[in-house]
């Protein structure tokens, strides 16, 4: 223990910093307290009065809080670099984000991690990682790297390394996949991220028993529920493209809110500018009718004591000084924001400065695509068509007839059913995997992309060939990213060079041209909020019910490689 926090508690020595006249928010008793608050070295060294400061903050009977806390997110998907995340979400009054990397992960394999973590050191942001399970998530899909349990054994002694990341092959868990269940053993004793969409029952039991301790694949309160009495933390999601906050808020009751955290896991840069991360997630919650304490304790003492972090998530002695100043309880729109005792953000502004950025991996997209390798000759008389249902990652699996042109099953925007392809894009095998896709309602061109959930191939979807392969090239040519086309010209695109997943541009910018891809994207006829969050979960072989990754569909409920074709 550090002389000087021990001194100061005592009231031996002054303090680095007191808050005085403070309403504190304590999240262990449900109460408000009217008390100053003294810190030293960043952590809280006492609460009460008679401490005395080389610096203090009178705030008048404003509230103090403990800052939030997101249990679950992969930076990746606010296509921007930790730096510009942490932009984002500090001065919203998010001071650690527990991290699962492995979108870059399965582009870059170990370099992606390492990536991650320099990246992610000094910030105002405290990123605790935890090491990616699953990659590749399965074997029916080509990721770019491969990282069996002896590759990621290495990373559990490192600074700010957690534990392992969500377990996405839930059927390797249950049915004791020998190459599964080491990752789970490499990391025994260590908390440890589940992933297991719809898993009810026996395979629950099996689920659980097997080392998994948290899962926030939830889209129903009775999932939620059965979960939770099977002893499951369970995290509450709401993303961009799968907001299961508002349908999951009944399995919030006084007897489970103790084990319920709340998690973003997939948002992008203008849900994290317009709404916010955690800080929405709280008002809602709020809306809803809870308490506002017990909504903060979803943010804070909860996914601390998840995951392990016993040195934050509640203003009390020995806790890290990571600290919201709010006007007003249930608003949670912080006046100033503190990490480790020192000011970071003052009127949802960054006002410190961030280091400077770390080399990243060189761009990794290889590609030979013409239009007649999307060619689908009609082989039969019905076929799968995947189903994107509106804000879920689930998708439906459903059998139509073709539209049938010149011996080939095409695109039908009046249908509106639209071609997809995915394909590998490491330099591995070179295979395009081929479907059709409703849902969407594009009604001509194309959208492609390097961010496919989770092996992060080039995936494609459109009204004619042409305009998908134009797509496609125009990622590739900027080292991977977004882009929007109609026959041979290029409407618009979002270079994302870092892994074909993040920008190192500011995230403000990153945001203009993300709007200008979507408004584009608009004028082709998608109707969903975010038609490139929707297109990259088509290929994630670990959510049901069907799904397309570079090697063909995948009947995730089966857990099985299917033809396009049927009978």
């Amino acid at each position: 223990m550090d002389t000087r926090i021990l001194a100061a508690a005592r009231g031996d020595r002054p303090a680095d910093l007191i808050f005085r006249r403070a309403r504190v928010v304590n999240v262990f008793t449900a109460e408000i307290e009217a008390a100053d608050v003294a810190v030293a070295a960043g952590v809280v060294v006492g609460l009460g009065s008679g401490y005395d400061a080389e610096t203090i903050v009178d705030l008048d009977g404003a509230y103090l809080a403990p800052s939030w806390i997101d249990a679950h997110v992969h930076i990746e998907s606010s296509m921007v670099t930790p730096a510009q995340f942490a932009r984002a979400v500090v001065p919203r009054g998010t001071t650690t984000v527990v991290v699962d990397p492995h979108e870059i992960a399965n582009v870059h394999g170990a370099q992606g991690i390492d990536y991650m973590l320099a990246a992610s050191a000094d910030l105002p942001l405290d990123v605790q990682v935890q090491i990616p399970s699953c990659v590749p998530a399965t074997d029916m899909g080509t990721a770019g790297a491969e990282l069996p349990a002896e590759a990621l054994a290495p990373f559990r002694d490192r600074n700010r390394v957690l534990g392992l990341a969500e377990v996405m092959n839930y059927p390797g868990v249950i049915y004791g996949d020998p190459g599964v269940h080491a990752k789970l053993r490499a990391f025994s004793g260590r908390p440890i991220d589940g992933h297991a969409p719809g898993v009810r029952g026996r395979a629950l039991n099996a689920y659980v028993a097997s080392g998994p301790r948290t899962d926030h694949e939830c889209t129903d309160p009775d999932e939620a529920t059965e979960k939770l009495r099977r002893g499951l933390w369970v995290f509450f999601r709401e993303a961009t493209n799968a907001r299961n906050l508002d349908a999951l808020l009944p399995a919030l009751t006084d007897g489970t809110a103790h084990r319920i955290c709340l998690c973003t896991d997939d948002r992008q840069p203008a849900d994290l500018l317009d709404q916010g991360g955690i800080d929405a997630m709280l008002r809602r919650v709020v809306a809803a009718g809870v308490d506002p304490i017990v909504a903060l304790r979803l943010a804070t003492a909860n996914p601390a004591q998840c995951h392990g972090l016993t040195d934050r998530g509640a203003i009390a002695p020995g806790r890290r000084a990571d600290l919201c100043v709010l006007e007003e309880l249930g608003g949670f729109r912080p006046r100033e924001v503190y990490a480790a005792g020192r000011r970071v953000a003052v009127q949802g502004r960054l006002v410190t400065a961030l280091p400077d950025p770390v080399p990243a991996p060189a761009p990794r997209v290889e590609i030979d695509l013409e239009p007649s390798r999307l060619r689908v000759p009609a082989e039969g008389t019905r076929l799968r068509v995947i189903r994107a249902v509106p804000d879920q990652l689930i998708t439906g699996h459903e059998v139509w007839s073709p539209s049938v042109r010149e011996h080939h099953a095409v695109a039908d925007p009046e249908r509106d059913l639209a071609k997809l392809a995915v394909a590998e894009r490491h330099g591995r095998t070179g295979g395009v995997g081929l479907g059709f896709v409703t849902g969407l309602g594009l009604a001509r061109g194309a959208l492609a992309g390097t961010v496919a959930h989770d092996h992060h191939n080039l995936i494609m979807a459109g009204a004619d060939d042409v305009s998908m392969v134009t797509a496609a090239r125009a990622v590739a040519a900027v080292g991977g990213g977004l882009a929007v086309a109609v026959g041979h010209d290029v409407l618009a695109r979002l270079p994302l060079p870092v892994g074909g997943l993040m920008s190192e541009a500011p995230i403000e910018q990153v945001r203009s041209e993300f709007d200008a891809l979507l408004e584009a994207a608009r004028d082709l006829g998608c109707s969903v909020h975010d038609p490139f969050m929707a297109l990259s979960f088509l290929a994630l072989e670990v959510i049901p019910s069907l799904k397309l990754t570079d090697q063909g569909l995948v009947d995730v409920d089966a857990f099985a490689p299917v033809p396009l074709w049927v009978g």
